[in-house]
């Protein structure tokens, strides 16, 4: 699926087509979607394969006139009865027009965004849409922490009255969800203070504080994945 969105006002809304300035957002997208996204915008092809690898890695690299960021954001996955968490790959390619996502799945930072849940972003403003997206990815990891935490003394409560493999198999998938956003936020907090140096993107001083918040948030993020991680253990 290939989506166009520009702003209007303080708000985010689908445009019919492709423009300067406009955010595209690719999810899953099909070979004539690719072929569009490599034939009419000029993205480099690796980087789209990078983008939907969902073993990729968090890094950035930048080619020409493009720069590649590919930043892990947690989704839900369920094993057996239980909900738990991995975490998924997003590609942001920032051009000289356009700021393009890409993703295998839906998630909710991008989602949240095209549902218009986050305000007064200016798609035409290439640094500041990336970095209130990286934030909205923070902020998606902290909340997903907290609801780990909240489902372990669930858990924990259940294992006092009974000792039954379906607790102990929850317990083992909420540990597992934790080393996967151990893994991933370090990786991310690396890109991200890449950012930070202004080499591979061009930061204004507006922007500074908004970089500060950003690693702010991700670097409590990988301290509650420690905590927790280390409780649960």
């Amino acid at each position: 699926m290939l989506g166009f969105y520009k702003s209007e006002g303080s708000v985010i809304v689908r445009a019919d087509q492709l423009t300067e300035g406009c955010w595209v957002n690719a999810v899953s997208p099909n070979a004539e979607e690719i072929r569009f996204l490599i034939d009419q915008m000029g993205i480099d092809s690796g980087f789209i394969s990078a983008a939907l690898d969902e073993e990729e890695s968090s890094r950035i690299e930048t080619e020409d006139d493009q720069t590649l960021i590919i930043i892990d954001t947690p989704v839900a996955i369920t094993e057996g009865d239980s909900l738990a968490y991995t975490t998924m790959p997003i590609g942001i390619i920032v051009t000289k027009t356009n700021v393009v996502t890409i993703c295998l799945n839906e998630t909710s930072p991008v989602t949240d965004i095209t549902n218009g849940f986050t305000k007064n972003l200016q798609t035409a403003m290439k640094t500041r849409f990336l970095l209130s997206l990286l934030l909205r990815v923070a902020q998606s990891f902290l909340i997903r922490l907290k609801h780990i935490n909240k489902m372990t003394t669930q858990v924990e409560n259940e294992l006092q009255r009974s000792m039954r493999n379906k607790e102990l198999l929850q317990l083992a998938g909420l540990q597992k969800s934790l080393v996967y956003f151990s893994t991933s936020l370090k990786a991310d907090e690396v890109t991200l203070e890449k950012i930070l140096r202004g080499r591979v993107i061009k930061l204004y001083e507006e922007d500074q504080d908004l970089l500060e918040d950003v690693l702010i948030e991700f670097k409590q993020a990988v301290e509650m994945s420690t905590i927790y991680s280390t409780i649960l253990s």
